[in-house]
């Protein structure tokens, strides 16, 4: 068995940054402490020209993983997107006792799996589990935030895992869309998961009409993960905490009291009022070496207000006109 292997069950030394499975392989790199914490995501990204790592067989990494030894609570940050989860999840690392997993990769491909109703979703997610709850020393709690579209599969995976919470983090439609608008790459990432938020709308709302433009298509995004987040408290009531981003940022402290308690993540006394002088605020949280602000972001919403004014109107009155014949859309509303 290839060296990378060796102590996978002990630590998280050994991420597995990717699942493939027409090969049923699993690609494992190495990562210390700073490396999780310097990583806005676990996907290729983190692939530098150095890192180390190698494809090895699923059935050793299955094999390997049970039994596990080092074990630690896991729970999980979904979010409707471009809500602030990464800043969330990089002020719960702020305590010093979390292990921040932002966006694996291969709970992406276990959202495809259950899409695909593959019997291998069931094989695949207890070794997964088995792997994200390994830690370091220093480590009390872990903390996975999924992608955006990853929220499609947080009652599946809290069902597997009786002892996960959840936060899930949101936005109201008029500042969502906004947000939406304001980015420069706005339309490939919209464009990029149509396809599939499409489906998923139309089997929770049924017939719908196709977005035909940028605000109906931001808007139709909205609805798709709201949906999820729907579901997900419906599926586990208590176990998931619905968060706005905009009350998060209008009453840190008090928020991130409220998140800390639900995941069960020590902390000590005024650490939520002194979280709020953080250097993490003043930074973008998804490229750190960006300035950014909660200052920064109101002006970015009036420009996008402003000059995207009538895509928000569309994109609002295509959620109204479904809000009027689907009562689960009028709750979210």
């Amino acid at each position: 068995m290839n060296d990378l292997a060796d102590g996978l069950s002990t630590s998280p030394l050994l991420y597995p940054q990717k699942l493939d499975i027409a090969r049923d392989q699993v690609f494992l790199v190495r990562m210390d402490e700073a490396a999780y914490r310097a990583a806005s995501f676990l996907d290729d990204r983190i692939l530098a020209p150095a890192a180390r790592g190698t494809w090895i067989p699923w059935s050793v990494v299955a094999q390997a993983m049970n039994p596990i030894v080092t074990q630690r609570p896991l729970h999980f940050i979904f979010h409707t997107g471009h809500v602030g989860s990464t800043l969330l999840s990089r002020l719960i690392d702020e305590t010093r006792v979390t292990l921040g997993l932002r966006e694996p990769l291969p709970l992406r491909t276990l959202a495809e799996l259950s899409d695909a109703q593959s019997p291998q979703f069931d094989a695949k997610l207890p070794v997964l589990l088995k792997l994200w709850r390994r830690a370091f020393l220093t480590t009390r709690v872990i903390v996975l935030k999924a992608t955006s579209t990853g929220g499609r599969i947080a009652p599946r995976l809290l069902s597997a895992n009786p002892g996960s919470n959840a936060i899930y983090l949101n936005l109201k439609p008029e500042p969502y869309l906004a947000t939406l608008l304001a980015g420069a790459n706005a339309l490939v990432d919209l464009r990029g998961f149509e396809a599939e938020r499409a489906r998923r709308v139309q089997a929770a709302v049924g017939e719908m009409a196709q977005p035909t433009s940028i605000g109906e298509l931001a808007a139709m995004t909205w609805l798709a993960e709201s949906l999820a987040q729907q579901a997900a408290l419906k599926a586990h009531p208590g176990r998931v905490l619905a968060v706005d981003f905009d009350a998060l940022l209008s009453k840190l402290g008090h928020t991130m009291n409220a998140v800390l308690d639900h995941l069960a993540i020590p902390y000590p006394p005024g650490f939520a009022a002194a979280v709020s002088q953080s250097p993490v605020l003043t930074r973008y949280s998804k490229a750190p070496e960006y300035a950014y602000s909660v200052t920064l972001r109101q002006q970015l919403l009036i420009q996008a207000r402003a000059q995207h004014a009538p895509e928000i109107r569309k994109g609002l009155a295509w959620l109204d006109a479904i809000a009027k014949r689907n009562t689960g859309v009028a709750e979210l509303l």
